[in-house]
């Protein structure tokens, strides 16, 4: 059992964490989060030049390459800066790249993925419904159905990130009404956001800034079959190895959240003097930073040894589920006990504890609820199904 890194990931690690410190810190991601209603194609770009969109794509496709681990290093250290806007990144890698990557057509691939790789190519993900949240499947209203050359697809999708400057939505809908269970009859569709048919609105949020997210109403929008991916009505079955990678994707974002609370934590407790002398001296402080330490340690654990474990194509769902479980509440609770540490000054949007806590907010409810992924643990265990 070797918990180091190989010097491969290793020096991509360290690279990146450069990258960040110069071309995208934590001043910059505040200024870009203050404009919350200007999506940042600056640092699109910059992640364009640095070539990061590549990552996790061969190099046949005009990728950088790169596995699920790299994949994983590069979330982290993109969110130690920019937060809940390291998903300007994340979104379009999960819903175009690994998505293409695994269900599309060799054509598909070839058309798609050097796109995305040089930066040329927005994608957002359309599944969560008005009526479901969480429930998924049982609250799918959204429907295609089969037309002359493809499909008519009517419905509404809601929380689809940055939507409004994609080029392109990963949609799932229900394509077979009279399928016998839930999770059969359904179809998953690369749609172009131009599409006739399909609306996109804005949505205001308390974090996850800047990026945008967007209601979207489908109207007889018609989707041509070169735009289904892979089999139609087997989407569930496709979807669920992409899920578990979205999982241990936000594992990675949320630590991230947490080595920049830890960073700051320390930065301000060694410089902040109060009743004599540095905060850093009061146990009760240390305390906060020593469970923030521990946090950022059992979370760093429990991520390699998912991404390692998925990187291996075995079964991770259940510790992908824990994973993101733990280090949405860690990342969460750190960002917590950041502000407190801070006190004034990290509710104060001159710093970066409030806009941490904002984002990693979220990261307990999507991209599925920790109160779901408990039931889901709770089975897996022998338990029966609690809804």
């Amino acid at each position: 059992m070797d918990f180091e890194l190989p010097e491969e990931y290793r020096s991509f690690r360290d690279m990146v964490r450069r990258w960040v410190d110069n071309e995208a810190p934590k001043d910059w991601a505040r200024a870009l989060e203050k404009d919350e209603h200007q999506y940042p194609f600056a640092l699109w770009d910059k992640f364009t030049e640095a070539g990061f969109h590549g990552v996790g794509i061969a190099e046949e496709h005009g990728g950088q390459g790169g596995d699920v681990v790299m994949q994983m290093l590069l979330a982290r250290e993109l969110a130690r800066s920019l937060g809940g806007l390291a998903w300007i990144w994340g979104i379009t890698s999960f819903a175009g790249s690994k998505s293409i990557g695994l269900y599309g057509s060799a054509e598909q691939k070839a058309k798609y993925l050097p796109l995305i790789a040089t930066g040329q190519l927005k994608a957002a993900i359309a599944f969560t419904e008005p009526g479901g949240g969480t429930d998924l499947l049982g609250a799918m209203s959204t429907i295609a159905e089969r037309v002359d050359g493809g499909w008519k697809i009517n419905g509404e999708k809601i929380w689809s990130s940055s939507a409004h400057v994609a080029d392109y939505l990963l949609v799932i809908a229900r394509s077979d009404r009279n399928a016998e269970k839930k999770h059969q009859g359904l179809t998953l569709f690369w749609v172009p956001t131009k599409t006739q048919g399909v609306k996109i609105t804005p949505l205001a949020k308390l974090g996850m800034r800047s990026m945008g997210s967007c209601s979207v109403h489908f109207e007889d929008a018609f989707v041509a079959d070169d735009h289904v991916l892979g089999e139609p009505h087997k989407a569930w079955y496709m979807l669920l190895p992409t899920l578990n990678n979205e999982r241990i994707m936000v594992g990675a974002f949320c630590l991230g959240v947490i080595d920049g609370v830890l960073e700051d934590a320390l930065d301000y407790m060694k410089q902040r003097k109060a009743f004599g002398g540095i905060i850093g001296r009061f146990q009760s402080l240390q305390h906060y930073v020593a469970d923030i330490a521990t946090m950022q340690k059992t979370t760093e654990l429990m991520l390699h040894f998912c991404a390692d474990k998925q990187s291996r194509g075995e079964n991770v769902g259940v510790e992908a589920n824990m994973l993101k479980l733990m280090a949405s509440e860690n990342a969460n609770a750190a960002a917590d006990m950041g502000i407190q540490i801070l006190g004034g000054m990290g509710y104060s949007a001159e710093t970066d504890m409030q806009r941490y806590w904002r984002d990693s907010r979220l990261w307990r409810i999507g991209p599925i609820t920790n109160e779901m992924v408990r039931n889901g643990i709770a089975e897996s265990l022998g338990l029966p199904r609690s809804f």
